[in-house]
């Protein structure tokens, strides 16, 4: 019997093989968006640092830090005293002097009629008429410093130039405040001035930030920005973006790119970009870093499959599909490009198949396959 034992023992049955778990997903046709992804940051749409345009005393500040304000509302009120003072002194050095020159206009009128009367010379009507002449410029000199006076009465009054949410106060009332942003101790004054548009030597009152719609500026390789240009007919169509949050992935606000820059930076090989939101939820804000998707175009009912599936042996690029019976092939296949986790097919694979996702390390042709949820499969594993 032990001899009989040990001459059968080979022919015995191999025990059937344990199907291995996996998970799939199914080849299917869908219209694949192909985008670019970048880090970018928003900034106002619009940023006024508010100045003030003449000297003094800043008497107080109309508006509540944080909120929204109106283009042309009223802001802060400089001391007004000294330049309505000017502008008197200005009016009446102007009324005095057009008095003057309707004198002199009166007085050119009775020496023509006494020319034509060969009463007086020639000469006397000539000097009579450079004198109007003269006064005529004097007074259009009075006439500009009644405009520069008034100018500066008006600069008095400090109103915000566009729509946009304020943000904290930079200087309290009774601070002096001057032209050209700095604060401290200066005399008032109210000499004409310069309204050049220099910024230099202070922080100015308060800053203006328009948010609504807001902007976020990123930048893209030139090679990424060459594809754009020719997408876009040199931009002249918009290109649709959108804002994701760096934390979550969520979707923050949806835009269209608005404004390419107009060279590429050497140094980097990158071109910059700014994107238009119109932020009507308000969950963009200036200075935040957000993740931006700048869809180009849209690959329309082309085969996919998710991205997970694809496999890359010695022999190229490949997919386990599931046969019936439970059981998986090889599949050699060609992938057109990947958006995401999204593998688009352009060959080996046919809608309808199903592929294996998840579970592909111990698999090989033939192979008995058992369908579980991912998260099974993902215990199972060795």
């Amino acid at each position: 019997m032990v001899a009989w034992v040990n001459l059968h023992r080979d022919g015995a049955k191999p025990a059937k093989a344990a199907a291995i778990p996996v998970t799939v997903a199914k080849v299917f046709v869908q219209d694949v968006p192909v985008s670019i992804t970048a880090l970018g940051a928003a900034q106002a749409w619009t940023s006024v640092t508010i100045l003030a345009q003449v000297s003094g005393k800043l008497l107080n500040v109309n508006f509540v830090e944080g909120t929204d304000v109106k283009a042309g509302q009223l802001l802060g009120q400089i001391d007004p005293a000294p330049y309505l003072a000017i502008l008197t002194q200005a009016q009446g050095t102007l009324r005095r002097d057009q008095a003057l020159l309707a004198d002199a206009r009166l007085d050119l009128v009775r020496y023509q009629r006494l020319e034509a009367a060969n009463a007086i010379a020639t000469q006397l009507v000539d000097t009579q008429a450079a004198l109007v002449k003269q006064d005529e410029g004097i007074v259009m000199t009075d006439q500009g410093t009644v405009s520069a006076a008034q100018v500066n009465l008006n600069w008095c009054r400090i109103v915000s130039p566009i729509n946009g949410r304020i943000g904290v106060r930079l200087v309290d009332p009774g601070n002096l405040v001057s032209a050209g942003g700095s604060v401290g101790n200066t005399p008032s004054t109210a000499a004409a001035t310069n309204n050049s548009g220099s910024t230099a030597g202070g922080s100015g009152i308060v800053v203006v930030n328009q948010i609504q719609p807001i902007a976020v500026t990123f930048t893209v390789p030139e090679g990424d920005f060459q594809n754009m240009s020719d997408l876009s007919d040199r931009f002249s169509k918009p290109l649709a973006t959108k804002a994701m949050s760096q934390e979550t992935g969520a979707v923050l606000d949806s835009g269209e790119l608005s404004i390419a820059d107009n060279k590429i930076d050497p140094a980097t090989g990158t071109v910059e970009l700014k994107a238009r939101f119109p932020n009507v939820n308000r969950r963009l804000w200036p200075g935040q870093f957000v993740n931006v998707e700048l869809t180009l175009q849209t690959l329309a009912h082309v085969t996919t499959i998710p991205e997970s599936a694809v496999n890359r042996g010695p022999n190229g690029i490949f997919a386990f599909v599931v046969e019936p019976g439970n059981t998986v092939s090889v599949r050699p296949i060609k992938i057109g490009r990947t958006e995401g986790t999204t593998a688009v097919i352009s060959a080996g694979l046919t809608p309808g198949e199903t592929v294996v996702t998840d579970g592909q390390m111990i698999l090989k042709a033939g192979s008995v396959v058992r369908v579980v949820p991912p998260e099974a499969a993902r215990r199972q594993s060795p």
